[in-house]
């Protein structure tokens, strides 16, 4: 048995609770109070780990739901394909719970690949899951099929496909609705959401597919997670709004900005003030990394011009960004980058700090937003800004 126990933190779990304790027994959350009694608790735990947090925020672990962890990219040539993620980029930037995928390349790269490496983040210490599926269409699998990777596959949650998109395979309206229909009968077999996570590109079509399934199907609208969503087109915009408004999750993407590296999308914290003016629910907005991939820069001619890499880092300082930049709460801020996200994927003991849930914590420096320590599944992952568990073949 291990204990953990946080002294007189901030806590926000996501709504605001106070300065609070908190008792974590192996991977669970077992008690918030105030002033909890360390030594009742020596007799339990002589090795009780204590954790000061008296200067500290503190937060539900990130979920990031859109993680290259086995590597991405290509666009360009071999030599633009980007390396697998190590454990410590994933701590440092407070990410506790990850979702992995392929991209563009579903013919070199390896669902099975993917998965193991999924497992081994696991073991490493955080919480992982994967799509299957990739932008193509027919769309990689593991096993036979879509629905059959979703039920036969403990981490297989959903399926991934790009839209509106050159690099994409441009289904029909049938086919994606075929694909989709296969992703939630897998998902209510299984037990799992059963989630389509769409690539939305920048083509005239939009989310047109969608709102087609949306409206001539018995599909629920919750099925979908279309991401990169943050655009600046105002058609795209307004789609986004409506699709918002029936119920629809909106997933926008970190680390993007008009003024500095793309014309075509704008900051997430400026996308959900406008999407929050505009009527959208805080709980129906999420925001995920679209980290380890590559960042592929095309002209206006759509050729290849140059390449960089997206960092799972921009997660966090999207976070800090929303509260000291565009006034949007912390409670609304863990909203979009945790709790949602688990309600819509159905990960029941993620993105609340409540007894029972996954020990996964996330301790702020109350002024900066700094991360402070980083606790996941009742393991302690960064300490006083240090990260204390790397990878299997990571240096220290």
């Amino acid at each position: 048995m291990s204990t953990l126990l946080t002294k007189n933190g901030n806590v926000y779990a996501p709504e605001h609770k106070g300065k609070k304790d908190i008792l974590v027994i192996n991977d669970k959350i077992v008690f918030i109070d105030q002033n909890i009694l360390t030594p009742a608790l020596n007799v339990i735990d002589k090795n009780i780990k204590i954790i000061d947090a008296s200067k500290c925020i503190i937060i539900p672990g990130y979920i990031d739901q859109h993680v290259h962890i086995n590597g991405a990219g290509g666009e360009g040539g071999p030599q633009y394909r980007t390396p697998p993620i190590q454990l410590s980029e994933l701590v440092k930037a407070g990410i506790t719970s990850v979702v992995g995928l392929l991209g563009t390349d579903g013919f070199a790269r390896s669902l099975k690949a993917l998965l193991m490496k999924a497992r081994a983040l696991e073991q490493e210490g955080i919480s992982t899951w994967i799509y299957t599926g990739a932008y193509d269409y027919p769309s990689p699998t593991i096993t036979e099929s879509i629905l059959s990777d979703i039920i036969l596959i403990d981490k297989v949650i959903g399926l991934k496909i790009a839209l509106s998109d050159h690099r994409a395979s441009h289904p029909t309206v049938d086919e994606f609705r075929r694909a989709t229909s296969e992703a939630r009968t897998g998902g209510v077999l299984a037990g799992k959401a059963g989630v389509v996570h769409i690539h939305m590109g920048g083509e005239k079509q939009g989310l047109s597919y969608l709102f087609d399934i949306i409206r001539n199907t018995e599909i629920p609208v919750g099925q979908f997670a279309p991401t990169h969503l943050n655009k600046k087109d105002e058609e795209l915009f307004r789609q986004v709004v409506e699709f918002g408004k029936i119920g629809g999750y909106i997933d926008l993407t970190a680390g993007v900005s008009g003024e500095e590296k793309s014309s075509h999308s704008i900051k997430p914290g400026r996308a959900i003030k406008k999407l929050l003016k505009n009527g959208v629910s805080i709980e129906k907005i999420t925001i995920s990394s679209d980290g380890n991939g590559s960042l592929p820069k095309f002209n206006e001619k759509k050729e290849f011009v140059g390449m960089s890499i997206a960092s799972v880092s921009s997660l966090h300082q999207e976070f800090i960004n929303m509260i000291k930049d565009e006034n949007i709460s912390i409670e609304e801020a863990i909203h979009v980058t945790s709790t949602n996200i688990a309600k819509h994927l159905k990960l029941d003991k993620k993105g609340e700090i409540r007894m029972g849930k996954d020990a996964d914590i996330i301790a702020l420096d109350e002024d900066t937003l700094k991360i402070k320590h980083v606790i996941a599944r009742g393991k302690t992952l960064m300490e006083n800004e240090k990260v204390v568990k790397f990878g299997t073949f990571e240096n220290e």
